[in-house]
């Protein structure tokens, strides 16, 4: 896809960099922040964070009635500074980290998909993104 139909959504998350890595990459806290709404939740993941390795964060409404595996491969990995993967349909996701030992911004850029708005795709994204700001700042 072309730059210009990337979205972005991005945060700053007061807690320094080390611990904004980790808390981003290792599976027990990925199923503690990964949800765009209360009525979801990520009940597992697994995650090889380095260039080739693979994520499956499995995603579901809390009633059961749908879910979905977010899963794709890493094609670029600098711990503490950089993650690029790509999804399983092929779609690509940039995500950058910058801080230190007080604060770190994460600008997260994905390539949309065509069954939703962008509008509606950066909402969810942004609303993961913000429950992860405030799960690894009051954890």
């Amino acid at each position: 896809m072309e730059t210009k139909n990337k979205i972005t959504v991005r945060s700053t998350i007061n807690s320094p960099i080390s611990k904004v890595w980790s808390y981003w990459t290792l599976p027990e806290h990925i199923t503690k922040w990964c949800n765009a709404s209360d009525d979801w939740h990520a009940p597992r993941a697994e995650n090889n964070v380095k260039t080739g390795g693979k994520f499956l964060t499995r995603m579901e409404a809390k009633d059961g009635s749908i879910g979905f595996d977010f899963e794709g491969v890493y094609d670029n990995v600098v711990p503490d500074k950089l993650i690029e993967y790509s999804m399983a349909d092929g779609r690509k996701v940039n995500i950058v980290f910058e801080g230190d030992d007080k604060r770190t911004s994460i600008i997260e850029t994905f390539d949309p998909e065509n069954e939703n708005p962008p509008e509606f795709q950066q909402k969810g994204w942004q609303a993961i993104l913000d429950n992860f700001k405030k799960y690894t700042e009051t954890a």
